[in-house]
């Protein structure tokens, strides 16, 4: 008797065993490939709705970005010194760009910088002025760390500009003699202390500050030190951070005003 050929009806009017498996085979192998031809498009869709999401947000970043902190320093001849947000003063001329300020002119005391084609005119001495973007609500200040792990930026005293470091081990926001000077401070009325110096024990005065400004916020009638030793930053110590929440994120500081 000749082989039953592979789809040959059987001798009841089935298939036979061999033409069913290869059948079943057929069939479920038309399954995987549809099933990994349905996996293959939506992870194709998965990562094109994830672009979009990116994109989206790329595209909307400008409406909602921090506006930058932007001050002068002091002048170089003809640069100004500006301080940009938390990085370390950036001696510009005119034409010169940092951070995403272009610096268009410099005067005598007061430089004219533009920031997304705004222009500001910033002055010596004057607070730093938020450009590029929507000021903050007057509650919440967010600081960057720098390389060695300092929190240092610029800020304002009685309305004068100031670089401070945050020092949570001070008990009170700490000024150099020549900073003070240079602030305008009346120090010499306040009240005497003696303070240990690497020259031995020197006077120093305490005082309240009309405002201490960091941010959008601002601080009223802070108790400050004012040293006999320049320093190269004004402390920003307890009398001041007590008046907010602090949370510590790695390298980021979040300031919460209390009330």
């Amino acid at each position: 008797m000749p082989p039953l050929s592979r789809f040959a009806p059987s001798p009841r009017g089935g298939t036979t065993p061999v033409a069913w498996q290869s059948q079943f085979h057929s069939v479920r192998r038309w399954r995987a490939g549809r099933f990994r031809t349905w996996r293959a498009r939506l992870s194709s869709v998965k990562m094109c709705l994830r672009a979009a999401s990116l994109l989206a947000a790329f595209c909307l970043a400008p409406s909602w970005a921090h506006a930058q902190s932007v001050g002068i320093a002091g002048m170089l001849g003809t640069k100004a010194l500006l301080v940009v947000d938390t990085h370390p003063p950036r001696a510009l001329a005119a034409g010169d760009e940092f951070q995403g300020v272009k610096v268009i002119s410099i005067d005598k005391d007061e430089a004219t910088v533009e920031v997304q084609g705004k222009r500001r005119v910033l002055r010596l001495g004057e607070a730093p002025v938020s450009v590029g973007g929507r000021g903050g609500s007057g509650k919440r200040v967010v600081l960057m760390a720098d390389s060695r792990g300092h929190f240092v930026n610029t800020g304002t005293i009685n309305g004068r500009v100031m670089q401070y470091m945050v020092d949570t081990g001070a008990s009170t926001v700490a000024i150099g003699r020549t900073d003070a000077d240079r602030l305008g401070l009346n120090y010499q009325k306040g009240q005497p202390v003696r303070m240990n110096t690497a020259n031995g024990v020197a006077q120093g005065w305490r005082m309240k500050l009309d405002s201490v400004r960091i941010g959008d916020v601002e601080v009223f009638g802070v108790e400050a030190v004012i040293t006999p030793q320049s320093m190269p930053y004004v402390l920003l110590g307890n009398s001041f951070l007590t008046e907010f929440q602090m949370t510590r994120i790695n390298d980021q500081m979040v300031l919460e005003k209390r009330n």
